[in-house]
């Protein structure tokens, strides 16, 4: 070491002499990584030695990049079981899961990294369920739920995705892990899959919670559900909402949609979809399948409702919003109205003009099925809307100009 800092030194004096400059600027160069090099190795082996933990207050005001003032607490951590330093471990289990608990993902992911004895506690489901249902919860329902079963059995499957190049994954992360000892600087460096083309290696694919949150966040996982007025709010999707396969992007903190072919189109990708114009979808009918109406007895006048309804019967059902109205023989007075007591019942899509051919459709309520022509379209089942979050989305998603 103190040759390396008199070899340092010499070359400099010859760098400021005139005749010497341009030889030894090459030379200079190398000298000083070398010096770089073997003053980290040195700190290293120092740090591994016990240097740190002994000369605790000198440490703490050596001027340290924020990487290794984050990395120093998890070695502390990991060697307080031996040497029986204070640690976070000694606290009570309800301290430690009420601290824990309190945590944001981010930094819940960080601390499962810190040693091996916070890992299996910071994977708990019993804290992952509260972030995926605060983040995730509006968009996600059944049908997302049985996507991510599939979409594991199908990784983890011989063969797929999940296992392809994990052994040399393993392998490099632990060549990283033993040169990191020596330079803290290869602690910087993220493995890389085998045959990535340069691409990072993913969140832990396993059934936990942890997994699903982290798979969702990072857009690896396409999950299905339902977007409103699909193809950024196209007019002949307006006060709709079509079932989708969406995808997060966290860069943008937006989703990237696609929406299956049928007929003649092909799958169309619709990105930058908003939040608000994403929902679980609140029935498990299929976007092919018929709504089985419960509540058609229950209908009367001025209660909102969505309908069921496809272009032809190549096209999968999109769920169009509307209430019900009054009989042309009713004149609309609720003391006098007998609508309710009979068996056609009025729909009225207020969003069309007066006289356009989507604006009222007429359906019966003890005999209704899919209904409808190629010139005005097929309606199916109808579902009665009783939550007013529900009706408050559709109104807010009113369009500003009446629809031809």
């Amino acid at each position: 070491m103190l040759a390396l800092v008199a070899t340092f030194v010499f070359s400099c004096l010859l760098f400021l002499s005139k005749p010497c400059a341009r030889d030894m600027r090459l030379f200079l160069a190398s000298i000083c990584q070398e010096l770089a090099l073997s003053l980290l190795g040195f700190l290293a082996g120092y740090r591994l030695l016990g240097g740190v933990a002994s000369t605790a207050t000198a440490a703490d005001a050596m001027p340290l990049m924020q990487s290794f003032k984050r990395k120093r607490p998890a070695a502390k951590v990991e060697s307080a079981e031996g040497t029986g330093e204070p640690s976070v471990l000694d606290l009570p289990e309800l301290a430690i899961d009420c601290i824990l608990a309190k945590l944001p993902p981010a930094e819940l992911r960080n601390m499962a990294a810190v040693c091996r004895s916070m890992r299996d506690r910071c994977r708990s489901d019993h804290f992952w369920e509260s972030h995926m249902s605060h983040k995730w919860g509006s968009v996600l329902g059944t049908a997302a739920r049985e996507e991510w079963r599939s979409y594991l059995s199908s990784s983890t499957a011989p063969g797929g995705g999940a296992s392809c190049g994990s052994a040399g994954s393993a392998k490099h992360r632990r060549w990283l892990a033993a040169l990191s000892c020596v330079c803290p600087v290869v602690s910087w460096m993220r493995p890389r899959a085998d045959g990535a083309a340069g691409r990072s290696v993913g969140p832990v694919l396993d059934d936990s919670v942890m997994s699903w949150y982290l798979h969702m966040e990072s857009g690896k996982f396409w999950f299905p559900a339902q977007v409103y007025n699909r193809e950024h709010g196209h007019v002949g999707f307006m006060m709709s909402c079509y079932d989708a396969e969406l995808s997060y992007d966290f860069r943008t903190d937006l989703f990237r949609a696609r929406y299956p072919p049928h007929g003649r189109r092909t799958v169309v990708v619709e990105d930058g979809v908003h939040w608000d114009r994403i929902r679980a979808a609140p029935v498990e009918t299929l976007a092919h399948d018929l709504h089985a109406s419960d509540s058609l007895h229950q209908l009367r006048p001025g209660d909102n409702i969505e309908i069921q309804w496809r272009r032809n019967k190549e096209f999968p059902y999109g769920w169009w919003y509307g209430v019900v109205g009054h009989l042309e023989s009713c004149d609309g007075n609720e003391h006098f109205c007998r609508c309710h007591l009979s068996d056609t019942v009025v729909l009225e899509f207020n969003q069309y003009t007066p006289g356009s051919r989507w604006r009222q459709s007429l359906v019966n309520r003890k005999d209704h099925r899919e209904e409808g022509n190629e010139g005005v379209g097929f309606y199916g089942g109808i579902r009665k809307l009783h939550k007013k979050d529900e009706i408050s989305k559709w109104k807010q998603l009113w369009p500003t100009d009446i629809l031809e």
